[in-house]
């Protein structure tokens, strides 16, 4: 069936998904739509195959036509798309056999800690006056969403002025006690490095960036965490060792120990996280948090970040959490199975050991 609508079309397929549960959706030319629920993807196979004509109808009810002339000249974009004022989704729109394709995600509400259920001690660490914050993870396992809610915590707890830099703008804030200022790179600035320096003259106490791409823009961060504002930022690594190691190895050799120094001290913690299929449906947190202190410390100025995976097996009464601990307590729960456990693990036969 030819679709006449664009509009009412993608209003169609985004209220499917927030009815489904779903957190994405996929568009592309010569096929139908799909969605991921759960974690699968589902396939609506009673939808129309959509065409090439049908794929630039759709991002033209998405992008204005100066950021659409811009897709069309680079072949790929990054997008933010308010749904009615009811949902947000951020996309992303890219050529694929001479073809336009659509990935969109859903950005959901800003919700606490508690109804995240992760744990109380990052409430703690948003309190925090300075210092350098990450939640690192494969893409789509929750990172944002936690900084979300660290972000709204601090505003609806504390007088912050809170400056978000982010590619797109993915949760908007309502100012509670705090001033926010989010800015999106492509239309608010030209790039997050930019940005980021510029915030040194806007009176700011926390500063949230949606993700660190470049050598200089985690220096400016570090930097920042060190001059006394709260830093909070994400990494697509795997679990907290992996990410010094990735800060560290991204900068030239005789770089290397100035930023080791500065990491050392200036770093709060590292909260990896993963989201894992329930047994009764949906998805669960499971998690490892570093928090740093004289021995992590240590660890990154001697180049000896590989013992870090022991400092956090060891350090569960300083509030610590290993990856595989917490897959643990959630398979006793009754929450995840095994075959999940084992699957998420980073190491598989240290939790066989647990079990």
């Amino acid at each position: 069936m030819k679709i006449t609508d664009y509009k009412n079309k993608l209003a169609e397929l985004i209220l499917n998904v927030i009815r489904e549960g779903g957190s994405d959706l996929h568009l592309g030319a010569g096929r139908v739509p799909a969605i991921r629920v759960a974690g699968e993807l589902i396939f609506l196979v009673k939808d129309s195959i959509f065409t090439k004509e049908d794929m630039v109808g759709i991002l033209s009810e998405i992008l204005d036509k100066t950021h659409l002339d811009k897709f069309m000249e680079t072949k790929e974009t990054d997008f933010s798309y308010d749904f009615r004022g009811e949902a947000r989704l951020r996309g992303n729109a890219f050529f694929q056999k001479g073809s336009i394709n659509i990935a969109f995600r859903l950005v959901p509400k800003v919700k606490t800690l508690e109804e995240l259920r992760l744990p109380p001690l990052l409430a703690d660490l948003a309190r925090k006056k300075q210092g350098f914050f990450l939640v690192v993870g494969p893409v789509g396992q929750g990172k944002s969403t936690t900084l979300s809610a660290m972000v709204n915590l601090i505003n609806n707890e504390q007088a912050r002025h809170i400056v978000t830099i982010e590619d797109p703008v993915e949760h908007v804030y309502i100012p509670n006690k705090s001033i926010i200022n989010q800015r999106e790179v492509g239309i608010d600035t030209n790039d997050f490095h930019v940005a980021l320096k510029s915030v040194f003259r806007e009176d700011v106490n926390v500063i949230m960036i949606g993700e660190m791409r470049t050598p200089e823009t985690i220096a400016t961060a570090v930097t920042a965490a060190e001059t006394g504002h709260l830093v909070l930022s994400t990494l697509h690594t795997n679990n907290a060792s992996q990410t010094i190691d990735r800060i560290i190895d991204s900068f030239p050799g005789d770089q290397q120990d100035q930023i080791r120094a500065q990491l050392s001290s200036s770093l709060l913690g590292i909260f990896s996280q993963r989201l894992i299929p329930r047994v009764a449906g949906g998805l669960i947190p499971a998690y490892e948090l570093l928090l740093n202190n004289n021995a992590v410390a240590n660890l990154i100025r001697e180049k000896r970040t590989h013992e870090i995976d022991v400092v956090i097996e060891t350090g569960m009464e300083s509030g610590m959490v290993d990856l595989n601990h917490s897959l643990v307590e959630l398979v006793r729960a009754g929450e995840i199975s095994i075959e999940n456990a084992h699957q998420y693990s980073l190491n598989p036969k240290g939790l066989k050991r647990m079990m």
